[in-house]
Order: structure tokens, then sequence, then C-alpha cells
């Protein structure tokens, strides 16, 4: 099945404003659920922002019909970030790594599920690369979440001595530059409650605006994650 929509057909998202338990304000991209609706997913960014492509994330995740939030999570380093993929806009976002405050992403990931909860009575999590790392950790804290979506979550390795509290999918690629294999049979053994599939693909496959999209592999772990919600909307 086809997975990719014309972009005729997407109903791209709106900005909205969440804040923090701690005061601070940040935006949400938000994309209301078409037809009828079946809970809310929290789409996490890669470093490049809430850009084109995690917008498009949650345009097809309101055709599934889930109210999609993408919450920007470097609002706090550079208040609107978004980025391309070119050469020198990744050397640009890459700046923003050494400032990452992982556990204020995390608070505001949780700002954002609080939000949705406010409508639906499921909510689960999407993340690509950063955002994977960041829904892994933000479950591993809060109970309740419906399930966990990750593409190619590279600091899942790092964080592995707890669970997280809500049925995990995970997908990886194992020609992967920046996440090793051997990271990935460390998570397969220390967390084999999660179902974790690895794809003839590299980082980032499934961006049709990257180089290293993968069409099959994109198609095959889209319709995964999309049975997974549908099997865990509790």
């Amino acid at each position: 099945m086809n997975t990719r929509n014309n972009a005729s057909d997407l109903r791209l998202p709106t900005p909205v404003q969440i804040t923090s338990p701690d005061g601070h304000a940040f935006g949400c991209w938000v994309a209301p659920a078409e037809g009828t609706p079946r809970g809310a997913v929290v789409v996490l960014q890669e470093i490049f922002g809430v850009n084109a492509h995690i917008q498009s994330v949650c345009a097809r995740l309101a055709k599934e019909g889930y109210d999609a939030y993408a919450p920007a999570l470097f609002d706090r380093l550079q208040p609107g970030f978004t980025s391309g993929y070119s050469q020198e806009e990744v050397a640009q976002a890459l700046k923003l790594l050494p400032r990452l405050d992982w556990p204020a992403m995390v608070a505001d990931t949780l700002a954002t599920v609080d939000l949705a909860r406010q409508t639906r009575d499921s909510v689960a999590l999407m993340g690509f690369c950063l955002g994977a790392s960041v829904a892994w950790m933000a479950a591993q804290r809060r109970p309740g979440i419906a399930a966990v979506v990750g593409y190619y979550g590279g600091q899942i390795v790092q964080h592995l001595d707890r669970p997280a509290q809500s049925p995990t999918l995970l997908h990886y690629g194992e020609t992967d530059h920046t996440i090793p294999m051997a990271d990935v049979e460390r998570i397969r053994s220390a967390r084999p409650e999660c179902e974790l599939h690895v794809y003839a693909a590299g980082h980032g496959f499934n961006c049709d605006a990257r180089a290293s999209y993968e069409p099959a592999s994109a198609t095959l772990a889209w319709d995964r994650s999309i049975r997974w919600l549908a099997a865990h909307r509790g």
C-alpha cells in the first residue's frame, strides 16, 4: 500500500501555544483528526524542528483519524527554528545539539500530552531521530501513554535502565551511519518487551525530502506504525 498522500490531499497543521509547568511557552502545530476520531498522537521532531516533513506526518496521521500535535521542542533554544536537509542546513542544526536540555524537552512533550488529553482519552507518541529518544524518555517517566512509535532513536541505548511504560515499536535502518547495529542489538536484548524492526535503509529513511529516503522501508514502517497505534488505543 502506498502511504504517501498527494500534497493537495493533506490538510496541514496550524500553530497554537502551550505552556509547560515551568512557565515556558512554546509553539505546537496541530492537525485535527479527519473523519471519526481514533485518538491523538504527539509527533516529536528531528533536529530540524517542526519542518515540512514533520508537519506532513501530522497531516497523514490526521487522515488516519488522529489529532496530531507537533510541539516545537527547540523553542527554548531558538524560537521558531526549522531547517531543511541541505549540507549547510544540517550543519546549522547540528550546532544546537550541545545545548539540548533533554529533561526540558520531555517536560514540553508531556505538556503536549496533557493538552491532547483534554479532548482525547488515548494519546500516543511518535518520534523521529531526536524525537524518538524524547518519546522513549517521556514514556519511561509517565504511565498512561497509549503507545510509542520511534524511528531511528539514537539516544535510547543510553536509557535502557527501565522500560517505557507503554507498548513500544522501534524502527531502525541497518546502514544508519549514526546508530551502530551493535546499539540496536543492545536495545533488543535489554528491552525484549519492545517490538523492534530493522530495515534495509539508512538514517532518515522515512523522510521523502532526504537523499536517504527509502520508499519500500518507509511504507512498511508506516503500515506497521499505523497498525500499532490502532492496536494500542486503550
